[in-house]
């Protein structure tokens, strides 16, 4: 090659240095015009822009998770919890500090062990109210203790010699033992239930105290001196005789107090919320009380070995069997009756208490299964608040999506005739633009919501919403859609189509809406946003979707209180993050397009 010819050849660019980091040979201005079209060029501007591609990629993710997720963790609108209600974020119900386990209490968000060396641990969120049971009192953590009980804001212990021990909450003077107790050795057993304490004394009498107004237990019931073990449930009791025959303690007469197996011995048996289920020496399972309330007193035709031990959550059991497995029936929402493999062999003894459960393996090893906690808490009625987040997050969505669908077909047509054809019709139609447009919209949805009152359904409302909130929010796009058509229609192509006869129809909707169509994405993109903050405001308010159905809205709408600001924080402030980060992304992405598609809003 010549001097000449290697001054005038240009350099290769790209080489090793291409390979590595892909960068690509530069092009001279005019080529790479006539290779991108103005899509191409806007989508290169639009993916260069930084904040734009983090604020789709957030709200991408974001539409993807409250749109599958709900798919598979469905919002159940009658689900109401009250012994889980307020409960902080975490996920250490069941994270059980290290030892040899002898036996084990669950409360409603902790949970309570014994160590073979008689030592008390506590674990899980322990605080209830004011009180926490993690406390322990010192002449507690000096005895031995050989039992414990847990209610829903108070404990019950007993010690080797058989003394009674309690703490905890004591409004209702469940904490407070009777003289009698007080003075009292060789008590048998221990229950902890809802405001009330019971024990079994050594000559198999029942004493109770505490809030016993509210507790089905009557002093007299005619059975002292032969109760040998209790069955208490949330408020409800039977008592097991030394005979081995279940009888009920309760004063009220009805299903539950006749419900119980008559003339079986039942060597084992436990309660959940609303029924009571028993074995006897042979392995049978029987039931009684509610059993249907969720499914719990259904018994499993096929049950793979012999029962020896029998325990009980809020909606479910539990089995030790013979073989040294666990197997558990009933509700399953929280996964409690999931029982891991590792539970399936070598198993010495179970626990169980709401919706967790405990097995006890012979190398002194625990295997634990059911509700570990919620990632973010609960409200006031028990209900898991990431759940309700994300269909309420699918719910808010979908209903800004379907506002702006309305509204921007609405838009698009009054707009392209009025754009169009101008005179009499753009007078006409502008001033009925004007007319909606001044329309106090706030204002208007309570007075609709005032006339409607209960005469629709939930989902009557919803679809309501959906369509009052495109009727009254398509005045800004045809606005703009208008001057876009104004400006575009003295065009050559326009008069093209004119003079071959193409019918007017189509030249707006097929000819000039097409090369506006820049301008309708970047306002419908704002008005995604617009429209889910409107309906949050309305659910805020309490005149947009209707709890128990959830939205961002209405979620806020239940953290107004300003003990709920300050005590529970998380009803409010993770609802609030949601609906911020997916407006400010839904915003961030309009504005990006805007100035992909306009390059001089990039001047400003």
């Amino acid at each position: 090659m010549s001097n000449e010819e290697k001054k005038t050849t240009p350099p290769k660019k790209g080489g090793l240095g291409r390979f590595l980091f892909g960068k690509r040979d530069e092009k001279d201005i005019m080529v790479e015009e006539q290779i991108q079209g103005p899509w191409k060029t806007v989508m290169k501007t639009f993916f260069s822009n930084k904040i734009s591609v983090i604020s789709l990629t957030a709200f991408l993710l974001i539409a993807a998770i409250v749109i599958i997720f709900p798919m598979f963790k469905p919002v159940v609108l009658s689900d109401e919890e009250t012994t889980q209600q307020n409960l902080a974020p975490g996920r250490d119900f069941m994270k059980i500090p290290a030892g040899n386990y002898v036996k084990i209490a669950q409360g409603k968000s902790f949970g309570m062990g014994i160590t073979e060396d008689g030592k008390v641990h506590s674990w899980g969120n322990t605080r209830i109210g004011r009180v926490n049971l993690s406390d322990i009192p010192e002449e507690v953590q000096k005895a031995k203790i050989v039992d414990i009980s847990v209610g829903i804001d108070h404990v019950l212990a007993l010690d080797d010699q058989g003394k009674v021990y309690s703490w905890g909450n004591n409004r209702q003077r469940q904490v407070k033992l009777p003289s009698e107790v007080e003075k009292m050795t060789g008590v048998k057993e221990v229950h902890a239930s809802t405001q009330v304490s019971f024990i079994v004394t050594p000559d198999n009498k029942v004493i109770a105290w505490g809030n016993l107004n509210i507790f089905d237990y009557m002093a007299s019931h005619g059975y002292d001196g032969q109760i040998e073990k209790l069955v208490v449930s949330s408020d409800a009791i039977f008592g097991i005789t030394t005979d081995q025959e279940v009888v009920y303690l309760g004063r009220q007469k009805g299903f539950i107090s006749t419900s119980a197996p008559q003339g079986v011995k039942i060597v084992d048996a436990a309660p959940t919320a609303k029924s009571f289920a028993g074995i006897d020496a042979d392995g049978n399972i029987y039931t009684w009380g509610l059993r249907t309330y969720r499914g719990e007193g259904n018994v499993p035709e096929e049950i793979p070995g012999k029962p020896v031990k029998i325990t009980g959550g809020r909606y479910h059991y539990t089995l030790l069997l013979e073989d040294g497995s666990a197997f558990s029936f009933g509700d399953n929402y929280f996964k409690q009756t999931n029982v891991p493999s590792a539970a399936k062999s070598d198993v010495k003894d179970v626990f169980s208490g709401y919706y967790q459960n405990y097995a006890v393996k012979e190398d002194g090893s625990i295997v634990t299964w059911g509700l570990k906690g919620y990632l973010m808490g609960t409200d006031e009625f028990g209900r898991d608040v990431w759940v309700r987040l994300m269909n309420g997050g699918r719910m808010t969505l979908t209903i800004g999506a379907v506002a702006v669908l309305i509204s921007t077909v609405i838009g698009i047509i009054i707009g392209g005739i009025s754009g169009y054809f101008g005179g009499t019709v753009d007078l006409l139609l502008q001033r009925v633009s004007e007319m909606i447009s001044s329309l106090p919209f706030l204002p208007f949805a309570m007075i609709l919501n005032a006339l409607i009152g209960s005469s629709m359904s939930p989902d009557q409302r919803i679809y309501l919403m959906m369509i009052v909130l495109g009727l009254l929010s398509w005045t800004g796009l045809q606005r703009l859609v208008r001057a876009q058509v104004l400006s575009v229609r003295e065009q050559e192509f326009v008069v093209a189509a004119k003079s071959i006869g193409v019918k007017e129809g189509e030249i707006v909707f097929r000819h000039i809406i097409p090369n506006v169509i820049s301008v309708i994405i970047v306002s419908t993109t704002l008005s995604f946003a617009g429209s889910m903050l409107t309906e949050s405001t309305l659910s805020f308010i309490g005149f947009g979707v209707q709890p128990p159905i959830p939205t961002w809205g209405n979620m806020l709408y239940g953290s107004t209180n300003s003990v709920v600001i300050q005590t529970y924080w998380w009803r409010w402030v993770f609802p609030a993050i949601a609906l911020s980060l997916t407006i400010i992304a839904v915003n961030s992405i309009g504005d990006g397009l805007r100035d992909a598609i306009d390059p001089r809003s990039q001047e400003r």
